[in-house]
């Protein structure tokens, strides 16, 4: 198995479900009690048996269909895509939660399919989260959820590799560096200072911004999440103090994609397109219902947004994990800011590193069909090397 080639792939629509006790219903949809029920799609190549299986998961994206997997597969690998329990919205999502999820399909693919090598693969929004699960299955630590409710991930079964690919270091890290910082009321975003509005023609900050003026935007961006987060903890104690059946609520944040990034070439420079964003327009995607971070319960606000209490940073958890690593940078990614991949490779304490760039890469490969077979040569050869693929 040395690259990408034509093969016939059979997709296999996998249900399994695990156990969590729970007082509150979190998730819309028909399950029983106490079961949690999730899904996923296995990508198996005909006529090419293997002991290795990949696995991608994403707290809540649909990762099977991306081109990565097929492509995989299309070059001989096993390839599971796994759906947490809030694919597809993210409004409830507890990163700890997601956690015992993505054990549930670890430990169905070393006990039910018997695959005897599995590698983690964390790509985008993936990359914290497979991240975390690795730290936590090397070296376990976390009791409870940043809200204080106690969960229980004592026995999840670590992967033999993991590939840290075009991944940001975590979702807090990336509203922190996307929220909009010129609302000044969360209750009326038509509220705003204009000195922090990338997107007012009467700002006088133009791109190229000054050092100052990017200091500054990130400061007041950080000061907005604090005191986001800071309302998300007091209406969760008001609500605890009350007593009875309320124990949670619903907030809503408008206006969270407003990076400097996106029109600034000066600023962590690559090759991406300027004036867009992985979202589209960023103009039009800061106010987009499907913005990042737009609605939210409380918990999930402090599970996965704010920046003082999410434990999903891969920089973070990089100084746990232990098992080879791979850690790939697409230079024309519009999503994933460029020292992100750089600052997980720095933190990773494992003694076999690698980290590849993959020039002119974006971040979904699209319309790149030869660098995604190059991309896909480099992984099957790293994996080779180590003995993690096993035909």
């Amino acid at each position: 198995m040395t690259g990408p080639e034509h093969t016939d792939i059979a997709t296999e629509f996998v249900t399994i479900s695990h156990t969590e006790v729970s007082d509150v219903k979190e998730i819309y949809g028909y399950s029983e009690p106490h079961r949690v029920v999730l899904d996923g799609v296995r990508f198996v190549p005909q006529g090419r048996p293997s002991a290795t299986l990949v696995i991608f998961m994403h707290p809540t994206g649909t990762v099977r269909r991306l081109p990565v997997p097929r492509a995989m597969a299309a070059a001989g690998m096993h390839v599971l895509c796994a759906e947490s329990r809030y694919t597809r919205n993210d409004t409830a999502l507890v990163m700890e939660k997601v956690l015992a999820d993505y054990g549930a399909f670890v430990r169905h693919a070393r006990e039910v399919w018997r695959y005897r090598t599995v590698v983690l693969a964390g790509w985008s929004g993936g990359g914290s989260l497979t991240a975390l699960y690795q730290s936590q299955a090397e070296k376990p630590s976390i009791v409870d959820t940043p809200a204080g409710d106690p969960v229980d991930l004592s026995d999840l079964m670590p992967g033999d590799g993991f590939i840290f690919h075009a991944a940001h270091l975590g979702r807090a890290e990336m509203l922190r560096d996307f929220i909009d910082p010129s609302v000044l009321d969360e209750a009326n975003p038509d509220i705003r200072e204009v000195e922090l509005d990338l997107y007012d023609p009467r700002n006088p900050n133009k791109p190229p911004y000054s050092p100052d003026y990017v200091e500054h935007f990130r400061s007041q961006q950080a000061a907005r999440i604090r005191r986001r987060t800071t309302y998300v903890k007091e209406l969760l104690e008001h609500l605890r103090r009350a007593g009875g059946s309320e124990t949670e609520r619903v907030i809503l944040t408008h206006r969270t994609l407003a990076d400097p990034r996106f029109l600034d070439a000066t600023i962590d420079p690559n090759d991406r397109e300027i004036g867009m964003s992985f979202m589209g327009v960023p103009e039009l995607a800061n106010t987009s219902p499907a913005g990042i971070a737009r609605s939210s319960t409380l918990r999930g606000w402090l599970s996965q947004w704010s920046a003082e209490d999410s434990r999903a940073r891969a920089d973070i958890a990089a100084r746990n994990i232990r098992v080879p690593v791979l850690a790939i940078e697409n230079t024309a990614d519009n999503a994933v800011p460029q020292p992100h991949t750089q600052r997980f490779f720095d933190a990773c304490a494992s003694a076999d590193k690698t980290m590849h760039v993959v020039k002119g890469a974006n971040h979904y490969y699209a319309g790149q069909d030869d660098i995604l077979r190059d991309m896909v040569r480099l992984i099957a050869g790293w994996l080779q090397e180590r003995d993690l693929l096993e035909c």
